[in-house]
């Protein structure tokens, strides 16, 4: 049984098979659609060094305790 998969423009079901020419895909417009929001910056994939969540911990150089 093939595995189905949501189309990431659009949401139309694909089936995942060597057959699915576009996968995950269902068309070469909404690949072609998705490839031009990437070169116009629309996705991007995040840096950590932009999410203060990932803030090295604080240094002990203020340690007075040896």
């Amino acid at each position: 049984m093939a595995t189905i998969v949501a189309c990431p423009h659009c949401g139309k079901p694909v089936e995942w098979t060597e057959t699915s020419t576009w996968r995950p895909f269902c068309s070469k417009r909404c690949r072609l659609i998705d490839l031009g929001d990437w070169l116009e910056e629309n996705h991007r994939i995040s840096d950590c060094a932009d999410d203060p969540s990932e803030d090295p911990p604080p240094s002990d150089a203020h340690d007075t305790h040896h």
